[in-house]
């Protein structure tokens, strides 16, 4: 996965060191030409936050690109869902096999969710590092 992954956008917000932008995600089928007729077409507007120490550079309603390597994705789907279901069925069979009672095994599995992700969230400063966003020039 080492392609690159771009979006194009418009700027929304400048801060100090970080840059918003709006991008439009949109699915395979959405640029099909039957997509007004069909319900599996859908188009999203996500926010994507670029930290950059040169934001001074753009301007408000700036169309730009924003990249990311095909790597920041690869652990971004691992870390936010990878991970996470990896615990849920760990846990859900550990507790199955130690109690034989399957709504306390679920509860359980979706239990332990909580902390995993309360844990990801305190490392999110050092997950921005890891996985970084650019404006193409």
């Amino acid at each position: 996965m080492s392609t690159k992954i771009s979006h194009s956008g418009v700027i929304e917000r400048i801060e100090k060191d970080k840059v918003q932008v709006r991008i439009v995600q949109t699915s395979a089928c959405a640029a099909c030409k039957v997509a007004g007729y069909c319900n599996a077409s859908e188009s999203k507007e996500k926010m994507i936050d670029v930290f950059c120490a040169d934001s001074a550079v753009y301007k408000l309603g700036q169309q730009v690109v924003v990249s990311a390597s095909g790597g920041v994705a690869a652990r971004a789907l691992l870390w936010g869902f990878g991970f996470p279901f990896v615990v849920l069925v760990a846990v859900l069979v550990v507790v199955l096999l130690l109690t034989s009672n399957e709504g306390l095994a679920a509860l359980s599995a979706l239990a332990a969710l909580i902390p995993y992700y309360f844990v990801l969230w305190l490392m999110r400063d050092r997950m921005r590092e890891r996985l970084r966003f650019w404006i193409e020039s």
